[in-house]
């Protein structure tokens, strides 16, 4: 269950504002791990920003020619496909100037916290503003077999912005779910686990690397994006989502029905 939403713009300088002027930060849940910062109603982007005008045109390598799997155990798996993006620095610059950013309330338990990242969420992808992530989403759907329809964009402003273990539930009602992610800007850990606890996986995705989860990983494993100690500028994660896989599939009749 969600309550308030607040919409944040980047400023020419990096800083971040929203319309209430509120501290983004304030309030940020305990369970992520994440600490109030001072008032005020603006926000540094990063410290590390990447420099954004440094590369080419995005484009993205329909052969997949680096992908690299992982099996997680014997019906989930995850693949790192580092370099699939080239040019992701515009594409990072893009991505946070027309997104339409949101700070979102949730609750946790029996409270309601704030959500120490920024999100952007385009259920149908035609209305997504950057043309380069329709070419994305038309790749990844050609290569996985799977039609992303639509995008679930979080935006980890600095160090201390972060997600908790999770699956992704909302997007993912199947048994089988591939779920592509995209990094942009700043390398950000990303963990894995099993759900009923255990060891981590842990993977550090560049700027331009695809991280893909596949088979029951929604369901059997949680994954999440830690805060950190180590300064680190912006990073984007798209992740590429299916109206298909998020309906759940039709439940099977255990016995056929009665004869009349």
């Amino acid at each position: 269950m969600r309550r308030a939403r607040r919409r944040f713009r980047p400023d020419p300088d990096g800083r971040w504002r929203s319309g209430s002027g509120r501290n983004p930060r304030r309030g940020a849940g305990r369970d992520e791990g994440v600490k109030s910062h001072g008032s005020g109603p603006a926000i540094q982007l990063g410290v590390a920003q990447p420099d954004l005008f440094a590369d080419d045109a995005p484009a993205v390598d329909e052969s997949f020619a680096t992908a690299h799997r992982i099996a997680l155990d014997a019906t989930s798996w995850v693949e790192h496909v580092p370099g699939w993006l080239s040019g992701s620095e515009h594409l990072l610059r893009e991505v946070i100037a027309g997104a339409g950013w949101e700070q979102r309330d949730r609750w946790m338990i029996n409270r309601i916290v704030t959500e120490p990242r920024l999100t952007a969420e385009f259920p149908d992808l035609r209305d997504a503003p950057v043309p380069m992530l329709h070419k994305a989403a038309a790749a990844l759907s050609e290569h996985y077999g799977v039609q992303y329809d639509g995008l679930w964009i979080n935006l980890y402003r600095d160090h201390h912005d972060s997600t908790g273990w999770h699956g992704d539930w909302p997007t993912c009602k199947r048994d089988i779910c591939t779920v592509p992610v995209l990094s942009l800007g700043a390398t950000r850990r990303f963990l894995l686990k099993p759900r009923e606890g255990g060891r981590s996986l842990v993977l550090t995705p560049a700027s331009g690397d695809l991280i893909v989860m596949g088979g029951r990983c929604q369901r059997d494993w949680r994954h999440c994006v830690p805060k950190q100690s180590a300064t680190a500028g912006a990073r984007v994660s798209v992740n590429f989502s299916s109206r298909f896989q998020a309906t759940r599939e039709p439940r099977v009749n255990a016995a056929p029905p009665r004869a009349r």
